[in-house]
């Protein structure tokens, strides 16, 4: 029989919240996370500063962040500068929390700057997602790589997002649009915005991965049981 792993949300159990140079939510989000440390690209750093919001450490190549006057307002204690240009800041951030065991990480800003960092931080953020429990926020919803078979409470009528990387083949149990041994293809067919017919949805997957979006459960962190 196969396993079917429940994702739960349980509150406040992220223990990093990462900022990457893009679009951030505002000000009132991270006052939901009062306990969560927060670890902002460079770029990013000097975003959260415009709207009042403290970071605890600030990890990059810094290649524009002392060029800002604003720079010289954070302390050096908390300015982890890595040059390497082989890897960008995410990289940088996401190997950073690996060593210092950071594992259950929420991440914002991964979009809404320039389209080829939007695709770099995509590609990044799937090849750690094994090795970290990583969840991305962003316009009020979560997304979550998912490698297993899976089953979550949601709201009925909640959309749901299914999108393949690079090919999944599922079946899904009480969505509007079923999917019965189907094969999601990346580039080919996806499944966007489908619909919750219940309080409970569930995924078998048979081959593949894929990202898995629906409405945040924030500040709840996601895990399997």
């Amino acid at each position: 029989m196969m396993k079917i792993k429940k994702l739960i949300f349980e509150e406040s159990k992220f223990d990093s919240i990462i900022c990457l140079n893009a679009k951030l939510p505002g000000k009132s989000f991270f006052g939901r996370f009062p306990e969560c440390e927060i670890i902002a690209a460079d770029g990013a750093a000097l975003k959260l500063m415009d709207i009042g919001v403290n970071c605890d450490y600030i990890i990059g190549d810094m290649d524009s962040f002392y060029k800002d006057p604003r720079s010289e307002h954070f302390e050096k204690k908390k300015i982890i500068n890595l040059p390497d240009q082989n890897s960008n800041d995410f990289e940088k951030i996401l190997n950073w929390c690996i060593e210092n065991d950071r594992k259950n990480l929420l991440i914002t800003g991964m979009h809404g700057g320039e389209l080829e960092h939007t695709l770099n931080n995509q590609s990044v953020l799937l090849r750690y997602a094994r090795r970290l429990n990583m969840c991305v926020y962003d316009a009020g919803r979560y997304g979550l790589p998912i490698f297993e078979s899976i089953e979550f409470d949601c709201r009925n009528g909640e959309i749901i997002s299914i999108i393949p990387f690079m090919t999944a083949v599922l079946t899904t149990r009480n969505l509007k649009w079923e999917l019965n041994n189907s094969t999601l293809k990346y580039g080919e067919n996806e499944g966007a915005r489908n619909q919750s017919e219940a309080g409970n949805v569930e995924i078998i997957l048979h081959e593949g991965f894929f990202m898995l979006f629906l409405d945040s459960k924030a500040p709840k962190c996601p895990f399997f049981l």
